[in-house]
């Protein structure tokens, strides 16, 4: 054979095959798979049967009160949550229908018959002025204004008004709710403020006209706040014996005028720039004083100064007494602007009223009260407070800080009460 080439055979394109299995050996690993399988669930089902219980104990243990058998629903249980009470408020809410036309009637119905009520304590004031003309005739003219009986002792009743109704008057008349007319006196009154309070001798009064009438009574007014409704009773547009209702919007609002803060409540009630009156709650109370001088608001919506606050500057006026005046507008130094800016706690001096008394001692803008009369002061409303307990003419040591080039100085100066026209 030589001479002949012989090829060679390709090893890697060579496929191998197993010896196919016989009929035995399938039967044999049939089997051995199913023994295991039957082996892995007898492990199981034993394995379940022994952990489970367990399992199941801990679960109820630790949801205590829970029915296992009905799952709690996601949803909250109102019966879980309320007591029966709550349950009716709550499915009464719910179930509440809007106000009708009707509803609304009734409501204005009550308030006006609150009002109606407490105009039995509403005067009319009449101021007569006498003037000249041109021609240097004489002539008297008329300005009417609303009051509000405040007291009534030792035989006089006590109206409450402001100056401007009776300004420049010559003669003062009071018409009371039964039309009935008598002569009245103004007793004090407060520049600063500008309340005033008249006197009628109730011996020129007939009985029936002190059977018609009643003193107004004063209300709280921390129950007071935005949306509480109120009545505006005097004169508040113009006429008097109006009854106007309405919401406070506002009462963060305020006023500075010498010597004192006074808080004031805005209302949607509209009202003139002339007008004055009183603002009652709905339990027929006087809450505020009409004062819409110092409105500056663009709206003709009318503002009340907070009564409780207005009460000292009254119990003056009504026992006859003059109201002190230093001529101070005042803001307080919290220790947190104390901290901020570097300034003493105290009394902070924003403006001094051109010749008042504080000027006339020496006191400045800028100036800081620490005390008053002997009296130790931290805040605006302290030294208000002290202020009205104050005589008339008489003399008192005002400490203050003053700032300097070496920081705050304390001066003491000795100021004199007087009394603002």
């Amino acid at each position: 054979m030589e001479g002949k080439q012989v090829p060679e055979r390709d090893f890697v394109r060579e496929k191998i095959k197993n010896k196919p299995l016989t009929h035995r050996q399938i039967l044999k690993k049939t089997a051995v798979s199913a023994l295991c399988g039957v082996t892995f669930a007898l492990t199981m089902g034993l394995t379940m049967y022994v952990m489970i219980p367990g399992l199941r104990q801990q679960w109820e243990e630790s949801m205590p009160g829970e029915d296992t058998q009905n799952p709690p629903s996601r949803e909250p249980q109102k019966d879980s949550q309320m007591g029966a009470d709550q349950q009716q408020e709550y499915s009464g809410q719910n179930s509440r229908e809007p106000l009708s036309i009707e509803d609304y009637q009734r409501i204005q119905t009550e308030l006006y018959a609150i009002g109606t009520r407490a105009n039995r304590s509403i005067v009319t004031i009449t101021s007569v002025v006498s003037d000249t003309d041109w021609f240097n005739n004489s002539y008297e003219r008329e300005g009417q204004g609303s009051g509000t009986i405040i007291g009534n002792r030792d035989g006089k009743l006590f109206i409450l008004t402001e100056k401007k109704v009776i300004k420049d008057a010559s003669e003062i008349q009071v018409t009371f709710i039964n039309d009935s007319v008598a002569p009245a006196q103004l007793m004090k009154y407060d520049g600063n403020t500008g309340l005033a309070v008249l006197t009628v001798d109730k011996d020129k009064l007939e009985t029936s006209v002190l059977s018609a009438i009643e003193v107004m009574e004063i209300g709280s007014t921390p129950a007071l706040h935005k949306g509480s409704m109120v009545i505006a009773l005097g004169s508040p547009l113009g006429t008097n014996y109006s009854i106007l209702t309405g919401n406070i919007t506002a009462t963060n609002n305020e006023i500075s005028t010498q010597d004192k803060n006074y808080s004031v409540y805005t209302t949607d009630i509209v009202a003139n720039k002339n007008g004055s009156g009183i603002l009652i709650s709905t339990e027929g109370k006087m809450v505020g004083v009409v004062m819409q001088d110092y409105n500056t608001a663009s709206s003709s919506t009318l503002m009340a100064v907070d009564v409780t606050e207005l009460e000292p500057v009254m119990e003056l006026l009504y026992g006859n007494r003059d109201v002190p005046n230093l001529g101070i507008y005042s803001s307080t130094v919290t220790k947190g602007i104390s901290d901020k800016y570097g300034l003493p706690q105290g009394v902070f001096i924003k403006e001094i009223a051109m010749d008042s008394p504080a000027m006339k001692a020496g006191l400045r803008s800028g100036d800081v009260i620490v005390k008053l009369a002997g009296r130790k002061v931290t805040n605006a409303e302290e030294f208000s407070s002290t202020l009205l307990e104050l005589s008339v003419g008489q003399s008192y040591p005002v400490v203050i800080m003053r700032e300097g080039t070496g920081g705050y100085k304390k001066m003491t100066f000795q100021v004199e009460a007087g009394v603002l026209k």
